[in-house]
């Protein structure tokens, strides 16, 4: 809302916005030094930085963020998009992303495509036409074209799996693979053996996590119990194993579900993991063992790989992240 006053003749006009000068010169101190003081510069005095800070909520002053954009051809944004709002893991990555920007002085600007590639791609561009500093794509579903076309504008992490590399693109993700390892190494140590893999998807990080699973049950000689079902599917399935390890914290509910409704017990009859270790993991009884993925260092590492690009970077990073498994009273009685 714009303050007016009145001219001489009655009619209502603009109050004048106050400026940085106004505010030195309340503070009794230099333009720069006012400068200095807003953007957080560490070489301001606690003392003088006060006075200054005092002096601009006392005039109602706010910096300019488009000029001061024009004058360091920086709009201190990262845009970040996903492919939807409905699993808790990429919310809690996004949350992640979101705090290291703004410790790195840094805002950040959402977009989702509600799991529609072409709506995607849409929010890419519109956040690049917003002149971004940067992208972090938190999704695994646009296509490698996009990206580049992308990275031609500006810095894009992704943070997730693709099939290969992107060119231009850096990555952070976790190494999936092991995280299933994990989840059957479990299950065997506590007894069980005929597990089952609870999956319908086809994307990276899916294909990645059945593989594991696969090699793991291999691994323990347990190759003829070895079946994957998708969550649509379980009915017919669970009273035939003693575990389930589903792809992801959503669809190890969708199991618990299943499993309450056809009377067995958990974990006494059935054992069940998730993977994502999201805030889910902690809302069931029992409580969700789950695969954690480090999403606080996730986020913390694509800003970081951001900001080197923007430093003059050019060579390609593809950071895997090691998992850890959360033992909870799914598994454990």
């Amino acid at each position: 809302m714009v303050d007016v006053g009145r001219s001489p003749t009655g009619s209502p006009q603009p109050v004048r916005k106050p400026t940085i000068l106004d505010v030195a010169a309340r503070a009794g101190v230099s333009k720069s030094l006012v400068s200095l003081a807003l953007r957080g510069d560490a070489g301001v005095g606690s003392g003088a930085r006060a006075r200054i800070l005092q002096a601009a909520d006392d005039l109602g002053y706010r910096s300019n963020a488009l000029a001061r954009a024009l004058r360091q051809k920086r709009t201190m944004l990262v845009g970040v998009v996903l492919s939807s709002l409905d699993n808790p893991y990429h919310t809690e990555v996004v949350a992640a992303v979101e705090q290291a920007a703004e410790a790195a002085g840094l805002s950040v600007l959402l977009a989702h495509g509600s799991r529609d590639r072409g709506r995607l791609s849409g929010r890419v561009d519109a956040l690049l036409d917003l002149n971004v500093d940067g992208l972090v794509v938190v999704s695994s579903w646009l296509e490698a074209p996009t990206l580049q076309a992308a990275a031609r504008r500006a810095p894009v992490v992704m943070v997730g799996r693709s099939l290969e590399p992107v060119p231009g693109i850096d990555s952070v993700n976790n190494d999936d693979e092991l995280g299933a390892r994990l989840v059957v190494d479990h299950l065997v140590g506590t007894g069980r053996q005929r597990i089952l893999h609870v999956s319908s998807s086809t994307r990276p990080a899916g294909v990645a996590r059945r593989l594991g699973y696969e090699t793991a049950m291999r691994a323990h000689d347990l190759e003829r119990f070895i079946q994957v079902a998708a969550p649509d599917r379980l009915g017919a399935h669970l009273a035939d194993h003693d575990a389930v390890f589903a792809r992801n914290d959503v669809e190890a509910f969708d199991v618990l579900d299943h499993a309450l409704d056809g009377g067995l017990s958990v974990p006494g009859e059935l054992a069940i993991v998730g993977y994502d270790n999201s805030a889910l993991a902690l809302r069931a009884r029992p409580r969700l063992t789950s695969v954690h993925q480090p999403r606080e260092l996730m986020g913390a590492r694509a800003v970081q790989l951001l900001t080197e690009r923007l430093g003059g970077r050019t060579e390609d990073r593809h950071d895997v992240l090691a998992p850890t498994l959360v033992v909870r009273g799914t598994t454990s009685g």
